[in-house]
């Protein structure tokens, strides 16, 4: 018998918020560049750069291979203090 997983699914970022720390694209990759980009244009002169990442996924149409190198890449900006995410 098969087990079906939640439509949520129950990995790291389930309901994970991003948060921009730093606005530099240095040695970051393209699509890196287009997460800074999209968190600082979304919000700017809102306060905090910030979003969820399930509105992300949304708004850039990601599945499949082209989302797990999406939150690739967000792990690489979290480890290089760019951005912060936050788990609710």
């Amino acid at each position: 018998m098969k087990l079906m997983k939640k439509k949520g699914g129950k990995g790291k970022f389930r309901r994970a918020i991003i948060v921009l720390i730093r606005n530099t694209t240095w040695r970051c990759g393209k699509l890196e560049r287009l997460i800074i980009d999209h968190l600082h244009r979304k919000t700017v002169g809102f306060g905090k750069s910030e979003m969820p990442l399930n509105e992300m996924l949304q708004n850039f149409r990601l599945t499949g291979k082209k989302k797990n190198e999406f939150l690739d890449a967000v792990k690489r900006l979290e480890r290089r203090n760019i951005i912060r995410i936050l788990n609710l």
